[in-house]
């Protein structure tokens, strides 16, 4: 599969730090989140209207993260997702989160599509499938 690439830019703000101006390791989970929302968007597909209209969500079953450098206060930081495999219903994405050039973190992520009214695994729709796997 060919990778889907999307890069979100961050500022760290106070409130993402703790009191010596260091981003809190959780913040980078929420960084991460917000980069795979704005994908979504980035293809199409407004997250409301996956959940209403077509009444699948994507939650995740697992984060493989590494820490490398720290995020401070006020650093411009770009939140890459990367697909690297899709499955019947699962999305394996990887997730990088750099400032300037430097690679601050790195997570596995995998996201499973779910049915909104069992939250139980179901088939990404076709529709969904061909936007993620048509390289942009």
């Amino acid at each position: 599969m060919q990778s889907q690439h999307f890069s979100l830019p961050i500022r760290v703000y106070y409130q993402d730090t703790d009191a010596g101006g260091v981003v809190y390791h959780s913040t980078h989970l929420n960084f991460m989140e917000r980069a795979r929302y704005e994908w979504l968007r980035s293809l199409g597909f407004d997250v409301h209207e996956l959940i209403n209209t077509h009444k699948l969500q994507f939650m995740v079953r697992s984060i493989e993260i590494e820490y490398f450098r720290p995020a401070i206060l006020d650093d411009l930081l770009h939140i890459n997702v990367n697909v690297i495999d899709m499955g019947r219903s699962r999305i394996s994405i990887a997730q990088e989160i750099q400032r300037d050039q430097t690679r601050l973190v790195n997570a596995t992520v995998h996201v499973v599509c779910v049915s909104t009214e069992s939250l139980r695994p179901i088939r990404i729709p076709p529709h969904l499938r061909e936007k993620i796997e048509t390289p942009t």
